[in-house]
């Protein structure tokens, strides 16, 4: 897995994908899928259905920004405050609708994330973010409590895995 920090990152992601095509070239019959997955930017505190912190929506508008010209086409969230007000900035922005998953059924999820094509944000948690992107061929490690600048990119072809790349975004604590 290649860790990245770049100030830069959007010039990075679109010279790295640039090298995979999202709709089939003459004469291919595949197409690509790129699954952008986050952990939920900083919560106020550690009740059940927290709000994000003053920073969290401060990396919330960040990953907005960040991913604004990816051309996303599906927004996914845990039913939690924390999931949803992490993508909201890039939903309202972008006018797509907030799509919810059980987190307890990340298995069934990542298959129907793996059949999809288009490009997904999906908003998890520090326990399921790791087993998703594992879920769909990449490769994670455990995310820290105090970790929240983890952006995962897995660009995938209906058979496999093409690229899983671990991107960091704002500030670390």
């Amino acid at each position: 897995m290649k860790k990245i920090k770049h100030d830069n990152l959007l010039k990075l992601l679109f010279l790295g994908f640039s090298l995979f095509p999202m709709t089939p070239l003459r004469g291919q019959t595949e197409t690509t899928t790129v699954i952008y997955l986050v952990r939920h930017a900083e919560k106020m505190d550690n009740s059940n259905d927290a709000a994000l912190s003053s920073e969290g929506r401060k990396r919330a508008e960040l990953l907005s920004e960040v991913l604004k010209d990816a051309e996303i086409t599906h927004i996914h969230s845990t039913d939690f405050q924390r999931t949803r007000d992490t993508v909201e900035p890039l939903a309202s922005l972008s006018g797509i609708a907030i799509q919810l998953y059980d987190p307890q059924h990340l298995e069934a999820f990542s298959e129907n994330l793996m059949k999809a094509q288009g490009v997904h944000l999906v908003s998890g948690h520090s326990n399921t973010t790791p087993e998703l992107v594992k879920l769909l061929g990449g490769q994670s490690s455990p995310i820290q409590d105090h970790e929240y600048d983890r952006l995962y990119v897995i660009v995938r072809s209906v058979e496999k895995t093409k690229a899983s790349i671990l991107i960091h975004y704002g500030t670390t604590r």
